[in-house]
């Protein structure tokens, strides 16, 4: 199993409306692309100061799932619209589980 774990930090200017945007497009996905086994997104919970704003956490069953997911048009349409205009930074790893 792959595990592909994303987190985002927002741009200071990036508004109320575009950051709760992207939580409703990225759970369309799913629906869009049956190898997704698992899919979790969301605004970090605001627990620890510092934290990214935003996490991503997808599970596939194998590399070709996740390189499908991850090349999709659609997926790829999300990252363009919603998060490339607001977003600062990007962390991501891909685990073998």
């Amino acid at each position: 199993m792959i595990r592909h774990v994303v987190l985002f930090t927002w741009t200071e200017d990036a508004t109320d409306e575009q950051k709760a945007a992207v939580a409703p497009e990225l759970r369309k996905l799913p629906d869009a692309i049956p190898q997704i086994r698992s899919y979790t997104v969301g605004p970090d919970a605001g627990i620890n100061p510092g934290n990214h704003d935003f996490a991503v956490v997808a599970d596939f069953d194998s590399v070709a799932d996740f390189e499908t997911y991850r090349d999709h048009p659609l997926h790829q349409a999300v990252i363009a619209e919603r998060i490339k205009p607001i977003v600062a930074s990007r962390a991501a790893a891909q685990l073998s589980l």
